[in-house]
C-alpha cells in the first residue's frame, strides 16, 4: 500500500463510527471476544477501507485476551468488552465489576505467569486504569497500520 492510500484510510478513519460490544459471561466467552476482535478489523478494512496491518490484527486479539481473562479471571459476574475505532488505532475497553484494579508487577524473568499486563502495556499506544461507580475499566489502544518504514507502529 503506498503513502496516498494510507491517508486516505486515516481520513476515512476519522469520519466513521465503528463500535462492537460483546458481553462476557463465562470462559467460552473469551474465545468469543476475539473472534469478534478479528471480525471487526475486518470489518473496519473492508466496508470503510482502513488500513489494518496483520501485525495489528494479532495484537488486538492478543490484547482482548488478556483484558478478558484478567476480568473473567478476577472479578465476580460477567465481564463486558467493547472495540471503537479512532484515530489511527482501535481503542479495546473491558469493563468488570470487581472493585480491586490489577497489579502490574515489576518485569522478572524468573516469574511463571502474570506478564498478561505487562505485554499489553508493551504493545500499545496507551493503557489506561479506571475506577467506576461499580467496578472498573481497563483501555489500551493499539494503533492499526505499521509505519510506511514497515516498522510495527505502537509505543
Amino acid at each position: 500500500m503506498n503513502l496516498a492510500e494510507q491517508d486516505k484510510g486515516r481520513q476515512q478513519l476519522t469520519g466513521i463510527s465503528a463500535a462492537v460490544t460483546v458481553v462476557v459471561e463465562d470462559a467460552a466467552g473469551i474465545g468469543d471476544s476475539r473472534d469478534a476482535a478479528r471480525e471487526f478489523l475486518k470489518t473496519l478494512q473492508v466496508k470503510h477501507g482502513v488500513p489494518v496491518s496483520s501485525r495489528a490484527i494479532g495484537t488486538v486479539q492478543l490484547v482482548v485476551s488478556e483484558l478478558v481473562t484478567n476480568a473473567r479471571k478476577h472479578a465476580p459476574g460477567p465481564c463486558v468488552m467493547t472495540l471503537e475505532a479512532g484515530e489511527e488505532a482501535v481503542a479495546v475497553t473491558v469493563w468488570d465489576s470487581g472493585a480491586t484494579l490489577p497489579q502490574i508487577l515489576p518485569p522478572n524473568p524468573a516469574r511463571v505467569g502474570q506478564h498478561g499486563l505487562e505485554i499489553v502495556m508493551a504493545v500499545c499506544r496507551s493503557f489506561e486504569i479506571h475506577r467506576e461507580p461499580v467496578g472498573k475499566r481497563i483501555r489500551a489502544s493499539v494503533v492499526l497500520a505499521d509505519d510506511p518504514g514497515g516498522d510495527a507502529a505502537g509505543h
